[in-house]
């Protein structure tokens, strides 16, 4: 870890930075900028936004909510987050193996639980246990070469 300290620290910078102080920044530098170069030379929009206050706010009780719901339509009603998703998978192929692992393992983790309480109650595994233990093993040594080789895709 500490051979890694210099970029763990430029990593919580840019988290710190980009997140919270940027974000601030960048909105108390719109609301000051739109304010007294927009809305206090021009008098129609004066008259909606009489002071400083009253348009942030406006911005705070409007804005905020009407950014939340875009940010929900993002997340969960657009197609532009799962197309982000699927960037993110192909621009970092071992996220991809992970979930693929995953997808494996779990599987695995199931059936073995089921031979283990098989065999605390002092049960032997029938024919059809053992095949099935036979067949996830194979399945596994599938994957395992699909590592191997790098020949695996999204539906694999």
């Amino acid at each position: 870890m500490n051979k890694n300290l210099p970029f763990r620290a430029w990593f919580y910078f840019r988290q710190g930075w980009a997140t919270y102080f940027a974000f601030v920044f960048s909105a108390i530098n719109t609301l000051v900028v739109t304010y007294y170069l927009a809305i206090d030379n021009a008098s129609v929009l004066q008259e909606i936004f009489p002071s400083f206050t009253i348009y942030v706010l406006t911005l705070v009780f409007v804005g905020v909510p009407l950014l939340i719901f875009i940010g929900y339509i993002h997340y969960k009603r657009s197609p532009a987050f799962k197309t982000e998703a699927e960037i993110s998978f192909e621009a970092n192929p071992p996220l991809l193996r992970t979930l693929l692992n995953t997808e494996v393992i779990l599987p695995l983790y199931l059936q073995m639980s089921n031979y283990l309480i098989k065999l605390s109650k002092n049960e032997k595994l029938s024919d059809t246990d053992t095949k099935e233990l036979e067949e996830l093993h194979n399945q596994i040594k599938e994957h395992i070469s699909k590592k191997l080789t790098g020949k695996f895709d999204s539906t694999s």
